[in-house]
């Protein structure tokens, strides 16, 4: 009885208030303040394969072992222990966090929240108490904006993880320099970004969180987590929602004889 009401409603709603999905164009026919469809919520995957155990990017061996790091990572350490990332910053993960950045779509949050918890889970912090700490926009943005997308994702994702053990800190960092968009920069263009620590206290001898929505380079979580560290912090993770992912495993098509030699000698 209470399907067929719902079915009812939403076959009014789609007639009275036709929409069409922001990320596909399909017409919706759900009840939602989030405007997009079911197909493009399902295609919002976690990663999937072997990733760095420092940084989380995608292993390009498929017969990497647990616990490697990729080759950046082994040349020098980043100043965090882990990083976590849910999915890659493509299709319609990558729809949905443009919706909330740029077209102002806040329900979109509580979906990304959602992902974003789940990055955390995998980071297993030992601490007995985390601080969080969104990456701060600078303030002329915030203005133009309206709202760090990162903080409002973040008190999402706080409501399905951590309880009292995750405390979040919105006021630790502060961005000193306005700097333009970072998708498509290099990663030494990205070194224009800087960051302050404006309550030192408050991180010495603490362990941190820093949550964002994308990881394109690290430069940004990486400079974040810097400055933590130099002002006393004692460990750094980060959390995003996606990362973009710049090796694929892939694996190589073998004669059946040659790929059962491989994975012997991986295994």
């Amino acid at each position: 009885m209470v399907s067929s009401v719902s079915g009812i409603s939403e076959c009014v709603f789609a007639t009275l208030f036709p929409s069409d999905c922001r990320l596909c164009g399909a017409p919706l026919v759900k009840i939602s303040r989030l405007p997009v469809c079911d197909e493009c919520l399902a295609q919002t995957r976690p990663i999937t394969g072997s990733v760095c155990s420092a940084c989380g990017e995608r292993l390009s061996s498929p017969f990497a072992a647990a616990g490697e790091r990729c080759g950046l990572c082994r040349r020098a350490a980043p100043p965090f222990v882990k990083a976590a990332a849910y999915g890659s910053h493509d299709g319609g993960l990558r729809g949905l966090i443009h919706l909330l950045k740029y077209d102002q779509v806040r329900p979109a949050a509580g979906v990304l929240g959602r992902l974003l918890a789940q990055a955390i889970s995998n980071l297993a912090m030992g601490a007995d108490e985390i601080l969080v700490v969104p990456v701060p926009l600078h303030r002329r943005k915030l203005r133009q904006r309206g709202f760090n997308q990162a903080e409002l994702i973040t008190r999402a994702a706080l409501k399905r993880v951590g309880g009292e053990r995750v405390v979040l800190k919105p006021g630790i960092l502060q961005r000193r320099r306005e700097t333009q968009s970072q998708i498509g920069l290099t990663r030494h263009q990205r070194r224009d970004a800087a960051f302050a620590v404006v309550k030192p206290d408050a991180v010495k001898g603490r362990d941190l969180l820093i949550v964002d929505d994308v990881f394109t380079t690290g430069t940004t979580v990486s400079e974040c987590a810097r400055v933590l560290r130099r002002s006393g912090a004692s460990k750094v993770y980060v959390a995003t929602v996606a990362r973009t992912l710049k090796a694929a495993a892939r694996l190589v098509e073998l004669p059946r004889e040659e790929e059962m030699r491989a994975i012997t000698a991986a295994g």
